[in-house]
């Protein structure tokens, strides 16, 4: 089933869902709103947690997500945890047979993704890494209005978010979000996806340490992509009390124009015209994704992202990784 176009030839497949945040949420409204699917179990960081969650979705909970994979009555593996636990999750569900959705990122360790991408061909099961932000409207708006401003040579893009206080959370901690490219990998597969291979990486991070603990404060990560195209890409990732004004900004410059995403709305720059660009909701993203594996599981329907796409951009901020490690460009080969 890894890229297969075989149907289930079942009327439902059995989930387990791995997480209890928000995304796990989303998830279980999406399973739960699709009659092909049917959600069984739960299993969350905390029994306390789960127990909560289970009961909210009339589901069962488990006390670990061991003993959910062990489960037989269930077909599909849901993994909406911190980023740290996805690769050992996924490669647990594969080796018991179960097909696995996995938001991103696939694994926080380059090696360990490409190792379950093998296993799920190995066993033919199906590995989905969740992108959502190819699905929403500002991705959308950019691949439509790219042709109208001519050969782009310079896109900046910065997602900061201010929080006064930090909170004292997982995407706050090191081993659990991971390098912040990595565990935010969404901000550099938007810029593969629309324009290709990278030729060389260049990173700078910083962080505001919690002192004797390994959560931080804050976080700032810039990084610099020279593509085979010759465009130059900056991609600025901050977040937390020590940053105090939230940005989300998108803007690409081309030979015969410029766009510029700021927030919610777009315009198209064309000399000294200036047209609005109507940008859709992020709303119903992860319900799209739900919907579209099942589609995949029981007609064939091929999924918008590939898992080797995902692994590209996952070499690509490994490389960013040890740039910002390291001081030094890394030149990047596919």
């Amino acid at each position: 089933m890894y890229n297969s176009e075989t149907p289930l030839l079942t009327t439902s497949v059995r989930v387990g869902l791995v997480g209890t945040g928000y995304a796990a949420k989303l998830r279980a409204e999406a399973l739960q709103q699709d009659t092909r699917a049917h959600l069984v179990a739960i299993a969350g960081h905390t029994i306390e947690k789960t127990n909560t969650f289970a009961q909210e979705y009339a589901i069962e909970g488990m006390n670990s997500w061991q003993q959910l994979v062990a489960r037989d009555d269930i077909d599909l593996l849901v993994i909406s945890t911190v980023n740290r636990d996805h690769g050992k999750i996924a490669h647990a569900a594969l080796m018991s047979g179960k097909h696995v959705v996995v938001e991103y990122p696939l694994a926080i360790d380059l090696e360990e993704a490409q190792s379950l991408i093998d296993l799920a061909k190995t066993n033919k099961k199906l590995l989905h890494v969740e992108h959502i932000e190819l699905l929403g409207g500002l991705h959308q708006a950019l691949k439509e209005n790219l042709p109208l401003i001519g050969d782009v040579f310079y896109v900046r893009y910065s997602t900061i978010n201010s929080q006064h206080p930090a909170p004292r959370k997982w995407t706050y901690h090191h081993d659990l979000f991971g390098f912040p490219l990595i565990g935010a990998i969404s901000r550099l597969h938007r810029l593969t996806d629309l324009f290709g291979d990278v030729f060389t990486v260049n990173c700078h991070q910083r962080y505001w340490e919690e002192e004797g603990t390994e959560y931080y404060q804050g976080c700032l990560c810039i990084a610099q992509l020279c593509f085979t195209s010759g465009l130059l890409a900056q991609v600025i990732y901050g977040k937390g009390e020590t940053l105090w004004q939230s940005e989300r900004k998108f803007e690409v410059h081309g030979t015969k124009g410029g766009l510029i995403f700021d927030g919610d709305g777009g315009i198209l720059l064309q000399g000294d015209k200036k047209t609005p660009i109507e940008v859709g909701s992020r709303r119903g993203l992860f319900g799209k994704d739900t919907t579209m594996v099942l589609d995949h599981l029981f007609n064939g329907t091929p999924l918008y992202v590939t898992p080797e796409e995902s692994l590209y951009t996952l070499k690509v901020a490994d490389a960013a990784k040890r740039a910002a490690n390291s001081g030094l460009t890394i030149y990047f080969f596919k």
